[in-house]
């Protein structure tokens, strides 16, 4: 019977540099748009705005708790310009200190926390464009209901989802790259 043996070939090892110092460590790059960055910054300032002019337009109409959708609508932008300003606010301070938020925790709460607001915004901006349209469109009520400050509110909360994907598609490609 014939067997294959493996051959063994030896390694050399890299040589040692002086003072037990390997290969320094190279730092990854902060992608503008991560987590203390200023396109971070920028990003969360975003969603803040765009949340908070859907969560007043939708506020200042007088009747809509009548609508379930325009209720989820209102609670999801409010949970998500919290989770904006909060992050907003831990950005600044990243960057005033001139610290990275590339710890393997904090970017998987902001990974988390961005992908749930993220789902509830656009899920409350989906259903409350379909009603807006069902109101608008099929059943020809404009003239009783406003419209368009229906219309104003759910395309603030596109926006607001608009610019939180970016932020959850960073830091998750962040977290996954580690």
């Amino acid at each position: 019977m014939f067997v294959s043996r493996p051959v063994v070939h030896p390694v050399e090892a890299p040589p040692l540099r002086e003072g037990g110092n390997n290969a320094p460590r190279v730092r990854m790059k902060d992608v503008q748009g991560m987590a203390g960055t200023p396109g971070g910054l920028v990003l969360r300032l975003f969603q803040f705005l765009s949340a908070v002019v859907s969560l007043c337009v939708m506020v200042t109409i007088s009747d809509f708790y009548s609508v379930t959708a325009f209720c989820y609508l209102v609670v999801a932008v409010s949970l998500q310009s919290l989770w904006s300003l909060s992050l907003a606010i831990m950005d600044i301070y990243a960057l005033l200190v001139r610290r990275s938020l590339r710890n393997s925790g904090i970017i998987s709460v902001f990974t988390v926390g961005d992908g749930i607001t993220s789902t509830l915004t656009f899920s409350a901006a989906c259903a409350s464009a379909g009603i807006t349209v069902l109101i608008e469109n099929d059943m020809d009520r404009c003239a009783m209901n406003p419209c368009t400050r229906f219309e104003t509110a759910t395309a603030m909360a596109f926006i607001s989802w608009f610019a939180v994907s970016p932020s959850f598609f960073l830091n998750f490609w962040s977290l996954a790259s580690r």
